[in-house]
C-alpha cells in the first residue's frame, strides 16, 4: 500500500485499541512504524501521523472499508474513551448565527469530501493526491477530513433511525473546529470572581462609571491586603466582566446600580399593556407635548422669519387612539393648552372626555387650569364657581397627572415614536433626536440655508401636512393595539365613531370662549383703568374709583376691558380710544407695533434732551401675546354636529355676561358699538380649522 499517513486515533481506532496503546507500538518499534509530523491547524505541538502500510493487516482492512462506505459501517464507538461528538448535541442555529461564514464553507467542503467518499475508480490514491490538491490540503488532511465526514454519517443515521429526523447537517458540523467551552475561566478562584462581581456592580462605582482600569487597581490592592501570591491579568478581568455583562440580567442591574431606581424604572422595568377593551370612547384621554425633529418657517410678531421645530398639543382617546384637540404652536404655554381642549370638546372627532390624564408640567397643572396650587397632587372637584379650574370649568369630571419622571405612565408616548417614523423622517429638514440618549440619530443639516433658500414648510403648511397624515395614514388605517386586543372596529376613527361611548354635553360656545380670555385684577383710577401702558374708559367707571375690580380681555383684541365687580357683575367694557385707532379689532400684533411707534418715539425725544438720561419704559403688564397656537377650533362657527346643551356653567360672571348683553340689546340698539354682541370677540379668536 502507498504510503498514506493517518494520526495516531485514526490509527488506534482501526486497530481497535486505545490511543495510548497506539502511541507505545510506535514507540517501541519505530522501524516497524513509519512516522511523520505535520503542524496542527490550531497551534500547539505538532500531529504525530503514521503511515497505513505500518499498521497491522487487520487495520489496513479496516481503513479500506472506511474509504468506501458513506457511514452505514462505521463503528460509532470505536474509541472506548471518546464521548460522543460535540455536534451531536449542538444547537445549529445558535452554532450558524455565531459562525455563519464558517458553516457555509463547511457546508461545500462536505459535499467536496462526499464526492471523495462516493469515487469508485481505479488508482484511488492517486486521486486521492489529486483530489486533495485541487482542495489546497494534504492527501492527509483529506483522509481526516473523509472519516469525521464518514463518522458524521453514521451518527445521522443512528439518530434518524431513532427518531426520524434528517441530520445532513452534521457533515458540515464535523469539519468545523468545536466551539470553545465559554464561562469556566480556570485562571479566577471564586474568591477573585466574587471580588470582582463586588466591585463591578457596587452603586457608588457604577454611579460614576467606574472603568476596568478603576475596578483593577481596586482588584490589585485587594490581593496584596489578602496574601495572594498570584493574580490574573487585567486581561483575564476585562473578558470575565465581559462574560458576566452578557449573562441575562447583569446589563439590566449595572443599570440599575449605576442610575437608580426611578431611571431604571423608566428604561428597564417592564410594563403591563394596558386593557382598554372595557373602555368607553371619550371616556379617558390622555394629552401631552411633542416637539417635532425637524424645523419649519415660522415669522414671529416683530416680523422676522425664523426656523423653529413646531410643538405639537393633542390629545389620544385611549379606546379608539385617536388623536384629538391637536393644535401646533412655538412654545406651549397654558393658554396653548386650552386651546387644544376646546377645540377637542367641539371637534369631530372630539367631545367633552369623563376622565383626563395630563402631564405632570406646569402648563398643565397650572392654578388656572386645575384650580388649585399644583403641589397638591389629587385635583379636588368640589371647588365653588368662583376657584375652579379650566378643567372643571368644561365640563371634565375628573383629572388625574401622571407620575413625574415617568414616560411609560402616558400612553400617547408611544404614539410620538410612531409620528417620528411614519411622518418626521420624511422632512428634508429633519434632523433627528436631540435628547442626550439619542446623539447617535441626530443628522446634520444646514438649517440656516435652508431657511434662506426657501425650502422650509410654513408653520400652517406644515400643520396641514400633519393633519393629512393623521387623516389618512393614521386614523384610517389598522392599529396594532385595537387588532390585538380582539375588537370589532380595528382602525381609530372606525372605532372612535360606532364604539361604546361616553356622552357628556358640552357647555355653550361663548362660555368657552370667555374662559380662552384673559383675566386679572385693576384699581380703577378717575382717569379709568390703566393696562398694557393703555388708558381704558367707561362711564360707569365712575362708581368704582378708587376700588378693585376684575377684568377680562381677548387675546386678539385688547380695544376693550370687561369689567366686573367683586361679586363677578359685569359693569361694562372699557375701550381705549387710542387703541381703537388702530381698527375695531385691534390685535396684539397692532397693540405691540403701536407700543414699538411709541418707544421710538420717546427715543428720538430723549436723544434731543441730553439732560434726560434715564429711559422710559412702556409697562406691558400681563397683556399677553396673540395666540400663536395653529389648528385652533373657531369658537364663530357652528359645529357640524352640535351636542344637545344640558350643562349650563354655574358661572357668575358668564352669567352676568349674558344677561348684560340681552340687557344691551334691549336698551341701546341704536348704538352702533354698544349694540354689538355679547360673543363679539369669539368672531376674532385667531382659528385655523374646527
Amino acid at each position: 500500500m502507498p504510503d498514506v499517513f493517518i494520526t495516531l486515533e485514526e490509527a488506534a481506532a482501526f486497530e481497535g485499541i486505545t490511543y495510548e496503546a497506539m502511541k507505545k507500538r510506535a514507540q517501541r518499534s519505530p522501524k516497524q512504524y513509519k512516522t511523520q509530523t505535520q503542524a496542527r491547524e490550531g497551534g500547539g505541538k505538532d500531529q504525530v501521523l503514521i503511515s497505513v502500510a505500518s499498521l497491522t493487516t487487520k487495520a489496513r482492512k479496516a481503513y479500506r472499508a472506511a474509504q468506501k462506505v458513506d457511514g452505514r459501517d462505521v463503528i460509532i464507538d470505536r474509541r472506548a474513551a471518546e464521548a460522543t461528538p460535540w455536534y451531536v448535541d449542538a444547537d445549529l442555529n445558535h452554532y450558524i448565527e455565531s459562525n455563519k461564514k464558517r458553516f457555509y464553507e463547511a457546508v461545500e467542503l462536505a459535499a467536496r469530501v462526499q464526492d471523495f467518499i462516493d469515487y469508485d475508480g481505479p488508482d484511488r490514491t492517486a486521486y486521492a493526491e489529486r483530489f486533495a490538491l485541487g482542495l489546497g490540503v494534504s492527501p492527509q488532511t483529506l483522509y481526516r477530513y473523509t472519516q469525521n465526514v464518514l463518522e458524521a454519517n453514521a451518527w445521522a443515521l443512528k439518530l434518524e433511525k431513532e427518531d426520524g429526523q434528517n441530520r445532513d447537517y452534521f457533515r458540515a458540523l464535523a469539519l468545523c473546529r468545536k466551539p470553545k467551552e465559554t464561562g469556566t475561566f480556570p485562571s479566577l478562584t471564586p474568591e477573585q470572581k466574587a471580588l470582582i462581581e463586588n466591585i463591578w456592580f457596587d452603586r457608588r462605582f457604577a454611579a460614576n462609571l467606574g472603568t476596568i482600569e478603576m475596578l483593577y487597581e481596586r482588584f490589585e490592592e485587594e490581593a496584596e491586603r489578602r496574601g495572594w501570591e498570584s493574580y490574573p491579568s487585567i486581561k483575564t478581568v476585562a473578558r470575565y466582566i465581559k462574560y458576566l455583562m452578557d449573562t441575562p440580567g447583569a446589563e439590566s442591574a449595572r443599570y440599575l446600580a449605576a442610575n437608580g431606581t426611578r431611571e431604571w424604572k423608566n428604561k428597564k422595568m417592564v410594563k403591563a399593556r394596558r386593557d382598554a377593551t372595557s373602555l368607553e370612547v371619550m371616556e379617558y384621554v390622555v394629552g401631552d407635548e411633542h416637539t417635532f425633529d425637524f424645523w419649519v418657517q415660522w415669522t414671529a410678531p416683530n416680523g422676522k422669519v425664523k426656523a423653529v421645530r413646531p410643538k405639537l398639543v393633542a390629545w389620544m382617546d385611549m379606546k379608539s387612539r385617536c388623536i384629538i384637540g391637536d393644535v401646533a404652536c412655538v412654545d406651549a404655554n397654558s393658554q396653548t393648552l386650552k386651546e387644544s381642549l376646546v377645540k377637542m370638546i367641539y371637534s369631530n372627532p372630539g367631545g367633552v372626555p369623563h376622565i383626563l390624564h395630563v402631564d405632570n408640567g406646569k402648563d398643565y397643572t397650572a392654578k388656572t387650569m386645575t384650580g388649585q396650587n399644583r403641589k397638591e397632587r389629587k385635583i379636588d372637584f368640589s371647588f365653588d364657581a368662583e376657584t375652579v379650574g379650566f378643567y372643571q370649568s368644561i365640563g371634565i369630571e375628573d383629572v388625574g397627572r401622571s407620575l413625574p419622571y415617568q414616560p411609560w405612565d402616558k400612553p400617547i408616548e408611544r404614539f410620538f415614536k410612531t409620528v417620528c417614523d411614519k411622518f418626521s423622517r420624511w422632512f428634508e429638514s429633519y434632523t433627528g433626536t436631540l435628547t442626550g440618549s439619542k446623539t447617535y440619530a441626530k443628522r446634520q443639516k444646514d438649517v440656516d440655508k435652508m431657511l434662506e433658500r426657501g425650502e422650509l414648510l410654513t408653520m400652517e403648511e406644515f400643520f396641514e401636512a400633519w393633519t393629512t397624515w393623521k387623516e389618512t395614514k393614521y386614523h384610517t388605517r389598522v392599529h396594532r393595539g385595537l387588532k390585538d386586543a380582539g375588537e370589532k372596529w380595528v382602525t381609530p376613527i372606525e372605532m372612535f365613531e360606532n364604539g361604546p361611548r361616553y356622552e357628556k354635553a358640552a357647555p355653550p360656545r361663548e362660555y368657552a370662549a370667555m374662559l380662552l380670555m384673559k383675566a386679572d385684577t385693576a384699581r380703577v383710577y378717575n382717569y379709568g383703568i390703566n393696562k398694557f401702558g393703555t388708558v381704558y374708559s367707561d362711564s360707569e367707571l365712575g362708581k368704582y374709583i378708587g376700588q378693585k375690580v376684575g377684568i377680562k380681555w381677548d387675546i386678539d383684541d385688547v380695544t376693550k376691558l370687561y369689567v366686573f365687580d367683586q361679586q363677578g357683575r359685569k359693569i361694562c367694557e372699557a375701550v381705549s380710544p387710542e387703541l381703537l385707532a388702530f381698527g375695531p379689532h385691534c390685535s396684539q400684533a397692532a397693540l405691540e407695533k403701536h407700543l414699538r411707534d411709541q418707544k421710538r418715539q420717546e427715543r428720538e425725544v430723549r436723544e434731543f434732551l441730553e439732560d434726560m438720561t434715564r429711559p422710559y419704559e412702556l409697562r406691558t403688564g400681563e397683556g399677553g401675546r396673540a395666540s400663536e397656537a395653529v389648528g385652533m377650533i373657531d369658537l364663530t362657527i357652528k359645529a357640524e354636529r352640535s351636542p344637545k346643551l344640558v350643562f349650563l356653567p354655574n358661572d357668575k360672571e358668564f352669567r352676568a355676561e349674558a344677561a348684560a348683553a340681552t340687557k344691551k340689546k334691549k336698551t341701546n340698539a341704536g348704538d352702533e358699538f354698544l349694540a354689538s354682541k355679547a360673543g363679539d370677540a369669539l368672531a376674532r379668536l385667531r382659528a385655523m380649522n374646527e
